[in-house]
């Protein structure tokens, strides 16, 4: 019988306004699909590693964490910590190309599923930052300490001081003041950062970033990496998300941020990552043409995206016991 001639015959009696609410329930979805939320149906994809740039062994010491039944926490600071000994990598912790002054400064910032957030900026003599900004996180009234005052803290909780500045580094310093050009070059580690995010076994996302930021910068300059929204945001009914590339750009549409706004408000990670380089590239007077961000993301699911405006940015991604380093996709086609 069609709905129309019940309700006429029945004259709203209560069975039929219990039949159209049942008609009606069944044709209206369900405020979770709208959402980046989970469903008590539905199972999320964990556990899971996602990060910046081909870091596979920052992704495997993430793992490892998780794997041992650690939390998401743990496993970002462990990730990054990687990163930020190898001198090799010029753009993270010992062996960052210095400021055009020669000081090598760090940026660090860290969130749990808690929405506790921990930052520290313009650090010098102090390698991890990642663990100093989960200090000032969980040992301070505070959530974000910058340079001298950072480096004291540092050292009181048990922190130890080391020249940040390696013979190679310094050598390409000695070398830039040849010339002094004062420009990001794309897909090159001068303006490079690790982002890190993370879903362990109960489910929880926690996020981090670390980074010695823009090479040759002006001193006291500071990039999107420590700044919550910008490099790293996580909301643990969401998700999370982290930029790389040229920070400023970032911070001009607090992208990370975006993105998972767009996630709740229904968007997939690799949606809402394709959106927010839009914001980017639509600007009025945008110069995207000369500078390279990229995102990552992951939402409640498990499910990850990743968009860039350059070809060539890539992620590493633990998921379903496999470590893999994936090239994203990206906004300029030609």
């Amino acid at each position: 019988m069609k709905r129309r001639k019940f309700i006429k015959k029945t004259s709203f009696s209560k069975l039929g306004l219990l039949l159209i609410t049942i008609l009606c329930s069944c044709n209206t979805p369900k405020e979770e699909k709208k959402t980046g939320t989970i469903t008590e149906n539905q199972t999320i994809r964990k556990p899971l590693v996602i990060a910046t740039w081909n870091t596979p062994k920052a992704v495997e010491a993430a793992a490892k964490v998780l794997e041992k039944g650690g939390n998401a926490l743990d496993a970002v600071e462990q990730g990054c910590r990687v990163e930020e000994a190898d001198p090799k990598g010029q753009s993270v912790g010992i062996g960052g190309l210095p400021d055009r002054e020669g000081h090598v400064t760090l940026d660090a910032c860290i969130m749990n599923d808690k929405g506790d957030y921990g930052a520290v900026v313009a650090v010098e003599n102090i390698k991890h930052v990642i663990s100093l900004a989960r200090k000032v996180m969980e040992e301070t009234p505070h959530v974000l300490l910058a340079g001298k005052g950072a480096e004291q803290f540092a050292i009181e909780q048990g922190f130890e001081r080391e020249d940040l500045l390696t013979p190679a580094s310094k050598k390409a310093w000695e070398e830039w003041k040849i010339k002094s050009e004062y420009k990001p070059i794309i897909n090159i580690e001068n303006h490079d950062t690790i982002g890190m995010l993370a879903i362990d076994d109960e489910g929880n996302i926690s996020g981090a970033c670390t980074t010695s930021g823009l090479a040759y910068k002006m001193a006291g300059r500071v990039g999107d990496s420590p700044i919550i929204g910008g490099g790293l945001f996580v909301d643990n009914e969401i998700g999370g998300a982290a930029a790389t590339g040229l920070g400023e750009e970032v911070l001009k549409t607090v992208g990370s941020f975006l993105i998972v706004e767009l996630m709740r408000q229904g968007m997939s990670p690799q949606q809402a990552c394709e959106e927010a380089i839009k914001r980017i590239v639509e600007k009025p007077n945008s110069n995207y043409k000369n500078f390279q961000v990229g995102y990552i993301a992951v939402n409640k699911k498990g499910e990850v995206g990743a968009y860039s405006i350059h070809e060539w940015f890539s992620y590493n991604l633990y998921a379903d016991g496999e470590n893999k380093n994936i090239k994203s996709d990206y906004y300029i086609k030609n």
